[in-house]
């Protein structure tokens, strides 16, 4: 019946029309209308199965299909399916770094490199993919992006077979190989070896460079941020910028690592003026400069040459030139520029330009291959490392917590030690006997924990020492003048010099010195926000409000009773930094009129407030960021931090609605959407 149904729907009109028309044929042709209408609602439904030729053409299109299936769709499933596992198996590899198991992680580095391998071959199933126009282009992303994977592996592989020698030294688990012999012994030869390994760091840079050709291939702007695209987007663009700055931090630090063995006194031996800064009572470049010593290194080995009081130092300089203006304003009872109040620009290396233009007239000046500074911080970390005991100067400096300052119990000793006033009713040799221990205290100090931890067992202290100071010197606890050359291009790659760094956007620096008030630093914190309005003509007016606060009650500050100073009123004499060209347009909070001026490419806003105990402070400052820095969509923003200071919380706004907090450990650079 289907077929003659079929066979009445093909019937031509003419035909139908010659038909004869009985009662009966009238009513059975009622019923095959019926049945007519009812087949051809199917066949409209259908209509793509028109006679033979339909047929052919559903059978081609199954066809194709189940080639597509076989040809695209699996080998794209298999290929897919290899990437997510390769993908799994490099993140167990960093896990591995991220743990500190160099064996692990380079077992787990040859199951990445199979794994991409595999990948690899399936991606080649689908090469035609790169002769069929808008596909070809997702094709070679994806060669671009196995590539650089391999040019990643290549890099990783050779950073893992340097460093694996060393494991027992820098407290990874693996196999080391210097484990025999004294401390120093063990020391002195990874020195020497170390230029063996340094070489390789130009091998590293190529792959990393191949790797940055690779990314920068991909164009993320094939991916739209919209039907699902934005994640695949976004994610290409941060591969991008961090295999570009991956690339060009080795590159720029290749001077320095190549040097590393003769910084460290292999074959000669170097020195270093160490200068401790007290961050406690904070100065531009991360605190008051209090002592210093001379650092000896032969093949490794620290030896502390001297060590002394900074004032002892300033008594052998003559002539000293006349006090530049902020001292003579916020300090008038100083009138000429010690070494120990040199350090007054932001910038470390023009403080330590001016500290030099002292030094060298000081009649107990040692010549030395470059300035180290360090702060509190360090102290205090390395003594927790260390079983948080250390005994120096007939002292146990540990880091519990002291109630007398609420602070670390190494702080509260070193002031103490320093700052407690003397009663004039002792004898001359007792006077005398007890200066010259302050004076040596610190330098003590630093010899103690330098020895504590060089008579370790290195898998015990030299692990997490080396990571410790690793992260000390991001956070600018740690800065580096040296006179070598390339050396100190290295450093400044690793952004552990303590310039103020150009930059192409938006900036911000905010820097403060303490005159006067003790060791306020101790219970001083501020908050930092920045709000951005965009204007109807495009331009950018920027507010930044600080908010200080001092929750602690103050010190007995009368000498007279002996009685140690540590919090009192702090006197602020802070600038702001900001781009080049920007415009003052209003401010509060500042004891005196405010100032603007350019420095160090950058435009100053200075001023001066106080921050009484148990007391707050509040100052803001609007001004316009330069016409080259117009709206856009988005504002690129360097935060730098200033050194010494342990990370205020930062938050950012645009018209009044928050867009990001952050706590300010290291510079931080941010993009900021306007929009």
């Amino acid at each position: 019946m289907l077929m003659e149904g079929f066979e009445k729907i093909d019937l031509g009109s003419e035909i139908k029309d010659k038909m004869p028309r009985s009662p009966g044929m009238l009513q059975a042709s009622k019923v095959s209308s019926s049945r007519i209408s009812r087949i051809g609602q199917k066949r409209n439904s259908l209509g793509f199965l028109r006679g033979k030729n339909s047929i052919k053409i559903l059978v081609i299109i199954i066809i194709l299909i189940l080639i597509s299936g076989f040809t695209i769709i699996l080998p794209a499933q298999k290929t897919i399916s290899s990437a997510k596992k390769t993908q799994r198996q490099a993140q167990i590899t960093l896990d591995a770094l991220k743990k500190q198991n160099i064996e692990l992680a380079s077992s787990e580095l040859d199951k990445t490199k199979q794994g991409l391998l595999e990948t690899q071959d399936n991606l080649k199933t689908l090469s035609y993919f790169k002769f069929i126009p808008l596909l070809s282009g997702y094709y070679n992303d994806a060669q671009h992006l196995v590539n650089a994977g391999f040019d990643g592996l290549g890099a990783a592989r050779v950073l893992i077979d340097s460093v694996e020698p060393y494991a027992d030294l820098l407290g990874l688990k693996g196999q080391g190989s210097f484990v025999g012999g004294t401390a120093e012994k063990r020391i002195e030869t990874a020195v020497k070896t170390m230029g063996k390994v340094t070489p390789h760091i130009d091998d590293i840079s190529k792959y990393l460079k191949d790797a940055k050709i690779q990314v920068d291939a991909i164009n993320p702007s094939r991916y739209p941020s919209f039907l699902g695209f934005s994640k695949i987007h976004k994610s290409l663009v941060t591969l991008r910028n961090n295999t570009d700055s991956a690339a060009t931090f080795i590159e720029d630090a290749k001077p320095l690592i190549k040097i590393l063995p003769n910084l460290l006194g292999e074959p000669d031996s170097k020195k270093y003026l160490i200068l401790f800064q007290n961050d406690k009572e904070l100065r531009p470049t991360g605190g008051f400069i209090t002592a210093y010593a001379i650092f000896r290194i032969d093949k490794g080995i620290i030896h502390v040459d001297k060590s002394d009081n900074i004032y002892n130092l300033d008594a052998t300089i003559p002539n000293k030139p006349k006090a530049p203006d902020p001292i003579r304003k916020y300090l008038p009872k100083v009138p000429v520029l010690n070494l120990r109040d040199s350090n007054l620009s932001p910038d470390f290396i023009e403080s330590m330009k001016t500290f030099n233009s002292l030094y060298d007239k000081a009649t107990g000046k040692v010549e030395v291959d470059g300035i180290i500074a360090l702060d509190t911080s360090v102290l205090v970390s390395t003594i927790k490392i260390l079983d948080d005991r250390v005994d120096a100067a007939g002292t146990t400096f540990t880091t519990k917590i002291d109630k007398r300052c609420d602070c670390p119990q190494v702080i509260y000793q070193l002031e103490s030690s320093i700052s407690t006033p003397l009663s004039l009713d002792l004898r001359v040799s007792d006077l005398e006997a007890i200066q010259a221990g302050r004076k040596a205290i610190i330098g003590d100090l630093l010899y103690a924990i330098l020895t504590k931890a060089l008579k370790s067992s290195p898998k015990l202290y030299w692990g997490p020492l080396f990571q410790d100071l690793t992260t000390q010197i991001g956070e600018k606890h740690v800065l580096f003048y040296l006179y070598d050359k390339d050396a100190q291009q290295g450093i400044q790659a690793v952004n552990a010099d303590g310039r103020i760094r150009p930059f192409t956007g938006d900036y911000l620096h905010i820097n403060e010195a303490n005159f006067g008030g003790q060791k306020a630093n101790l219970y001083v914190t501020k908050t930092v926000e920045q709000n951005y309005e965009v204007k109807n003509d495009g331009n950018i007016v920027k507010t930044v409000t600080i908010n200080y606060k001092n929750p602690h009650p103050a010190s007995d500050c009368n000498l007279e009773r002996g009685g140690l100073c540590l919090n009192a009123v702090y006197r602020n004499w802070f600038r702001i930094y900001t781009p080049l060209g920007s415009k003052l347009i209003t401010s509060k909070g500042s004891e005196v009129k405010m100032t603007s001026y350019e420095e160090l490419g950058k435009t100053v806003f200075e001023g001066f407030l106080t921050v009484r105990p148990q007391g707050t402070a509040i100052f803001t400052i609007l001004y316009a960021l330069p016409k080259n820095l117009t709206s856009n969509s988005t504002i690129s923003l360097l935060v730098q931090k200033q050194p010494g200071t342990n990370g205020g919380e930062y938050s950012i706004k645009v018209g009044g609605k928050d867009i990001e907090k952050l706590t300010l450990l290291t510079d931080k650079e941010i993009k900021v959407n306007l929009k």
